[in-house]
């Protein structure tokens, strides 16, 4: 007797999961592990986020339940920032939804929005949620390569006739996991014509938006006119504001899309805890002066590490969004092969390309989000690879 599904006996673990578990073995044995594997950010919430939370714990209306689609303060929170930072006007009750974090965005929308058995387009490398949330929903994943020589930018010239009209969704993602890939607003404009011409939604996944550095700004696919026809973007307060365990983000733009994944959602969740909603509506609000803070701090770690794999022969490019670096592995490796041997002679988790996709293979991911006391050393590890290295 089996209480587990087939589908689910035929998924395999979360790849991080399995490396916090691998971690942890490894912490048992002694071995000084740093971990630069997840993406998970180590800054602590802004201050005047967690005071906001403090306050709105004493009000006991805050622990009733919440309205299906948020609160109206934070979707207006939401619409607010839209207009501030993008110039896009957004109807609160029609064009803005509240999520759980933008993971669950992820998984839901596509259930709410194509029939099993159909496909959708997914980033090739990419995060590996795309592919999973699509097997989950009984839906087909076209892998949709990205290619280092168009800098991790769509080409959709580049795609069969036969899959630009069996997809019904295309996946985005800009500033891109793992690539730390960034677009200007030419590429948005772009995939909100060809998903027009192909009747295709097309779902932007914006959570590393205000992750950049120096002049750069990413935009929005919702800065493109017309854009609200066929576009979502789901967005996420966990890497900007440090709020990962707060498990809050949205979705906005097209209506009926919205109302699709409200529909779903309403039948499965009830949304976010009230006060964690009411703070993140505080954080939309602010001048993001701690996001730029945070981002100095992950530009900082970054130069760091792109001359500590620069030394080793490893060439890389400072990113100009995200915190991640992806980098090409030494000439004799694999993916997995180099990340072993990282972790076996250093003592550092790197994730292997490979996980994100067909296309990754050859690559593996480092993420910024270690202490700087951490990285240092890990940086000193990496460098005594050198002699490892083969060319």
């Amino acid at each position: 007797m089996s209480f587990t599904s087939e589908k689910i006996q035929h998924l395999p673990p979360y790849f991080f999961s399995a490396v916090d578990k691998k971690k942890k073995e490894l912490l048992a044995q002694g071995v000084d592990v740093i971990d630069l594997g997840i993406g998970a950010p180590d800054l602590p919430t802004p201050p005047f986020v967690i005071e906001k939370l403090k306050a709105e714990l004493d009000n006991p209306k805050n622990g009733t339940y919440s309205p299906y689609s948020g609160i109206r303060e934070f979707r207006e929170a939401v619409a607010s920032f839209y207009l501030q930072n993008y110039g896009v006007t957004l109807d609160p009750d029609t064009e803005v939804l509240a999520l759980i974090g933008s993971k669950e965005g992820i998984a839901n929308i596509i259930p709410a929005v194509v029939n099993p058995g159909e496909s959708i387009l997914v980033p090739d490398p990419g995060y590996p949620v795309y592919r999973t949330s699509a097997y989950l929903s009984g839906v087909h994943a076209i892998d949709f390569p990205l290619k280092p020589e168009n800098s991790y930018a769509p080409d959709f010239s580049q795609l069969s006739e036969e899959n630009m009209e069996k997809a019904k969704l295309l996946f985005l993602n800009y500033p891109g996991n793992p690539t730390a890939a960034t677009v200007d607003l030419s590429v948005f404009e772009q995939a909100v014509s060809f998903g027009k011409d192909h009747s295709m939604a097309v779902v932007h996944d914006a959570a590393y938006s205000l992750v950049t550095f120096g002049e750069y700004k990413a935009p929005s696919i919702l800065e493109v006119p017309g854009a609200k026809d066929v576009a979502l973007e789901l967005g996420s307060l966990s890497k900007s504001y440090n709020m990962t365990g707060w498990r809050i983000g949205y979705a906005v733009g097209n209506p009926e899309m919205i109302q699709a994944l409200a529909n779903l959602k309403s039948n499965i969740d009830t949304s976010q805890f009230m006060a964690i909603q009411k703070a993140a509506a505080a954080a939309l609000t602010s001048d993001h002066a701690a996001v730029k803070e945070n981002n100095d701090i992950y530009y900082e770690r970054m130069k760091k590490m792109v001359q500590a794999l620069n030394s080793i022969g490893i060439d890389v490019d400072l990113p100009k969004g995200a915190f991640f670096i992806w980098a090409p592995v030494p000439e004799g490796y694999s993916s997995a092969s180099f990340a072993e041997k990282v972790l076996s002679e250093a003592g550092v988790i790197i994730t292997p390309g490979h996980l994100f996709g067909p296309s990754g293979e050859g690559f593996f991911r480092l993420s910024m989000s270690v202490p700087n006391d951490r990285l240092d050393e890990a940086v000193k590890r990496m460098a005594n690879l050198k002699t490892g290295v083969k060319s």
